[in-house]
C-alpha cells in the first residue's frame, strides 16, 4: 500500500513541475496546482480509508468453546488462526452441555468444541483437516482426536511424537478415520 502511495505522490508531484513549466498563464498554471494537491489530498485519504493488508485470520470462522485456563486450548486457536481461520473464543467454565448439543460421542470428546459452518471439531484436529472436511462437504456431524495426543496442534512437546487419528462422527454415532498422523 505505500509503495501504491508512493507512487501516486510522485507522480502528483512531477504533474505539478510540469503544469507549472508548461503554463504560460499563471491563472492556469495555479489552477493547475490547486487540482494536483487536491489529487494528492485525495490520494491521503484514501490511504486511510483503503481496504487493510489481508489479514491471517480472513477465512472461515470457528467458535472455540475452552475452558479459560486451558493453555494447549489456545495454542489449538493460535494454530488456526496462522493457517488463516478467524477463531472467536467463547470461555466456558463447563463444556459438557456444549458437546452434547455439538453431538460429540462421549468417547471421543477432549478438552474443547469448536464450531465450524455446522460441523462440530471435538480436540486437536489439525487445520488442514478441517479445511478438508469444508472442501468436500463430507456427511458427518464433525471431527475429532479424542484425548490429548502428543504432537497434535497446541499439544507439541519438543521431539516428542505420538501417532493419532481424526476421526470423523456422524448423528447416529458411527465413526470412520479421516486422518492418520
Amino acid at each position: 500500500m505505500d509503495t501504491v502511495i508512493n507512487d501516486q505522490l510522485m507522480k502528483s508531484h512531477q504533474t505539478i513541475r510540469s503544469v507549472i513549466k508548461i503554463a504560460a498563464n499563471p491563472k492556469v498554471a495555479l489552477k493547475a496546482v490547486i487540482g494536483a494537491v487536491v489529487l494528492m489530498i485525495g490520494v491521503f485519504l484514501l490511504a486511510g480509508c483503503g481496504e487493510a493488508a489481508p489479514s491471517v485470520a480472513a477465512g472461515p470462522v470457528i467458535d472455540l468453546y475452552k475452558s479459560p485456563t486451558c493453555q494447549c486450548c489456545s495454542k489449538w486457536a493460535t494454530h488456526l488462526e496462522q493457517a488463516g481461520f478467524n477463531v472467536k473464543i467463547h470461555d466456558q467454565v463447563s463444556l459438557s452441555r456444549i458437546k452434547t448439543s455439538a453431538g460429540v460421542p462421549l468417547e471421543l470428546r477432549s478438552c474443547h468444541t469448536a464450531m465450524v459452518d455446522g460441523y462440530a471439531i471435538e480436540g486437536h484436529v489439525p487445520a488442514g483437516d478441517i479445511r478438508r472436511l469444508l472442501a468436500t462437504r463430507l456427511a458427518v456431524k464433525g471431527l475429532a482426536v479424542p484425548g490429548m495426543p502428543i504432537d497434535s496442534p497446541g499439544m507439541e512437546q519438543g521431539d516428542r511424537h505420538e501417532l493419532y487419528d481424526v476421526i470423523a462422527f456422524d448423528a447416529e454415532g458411527e465413526t470412520t478415520v479421516f486422518a492418520s498422523h
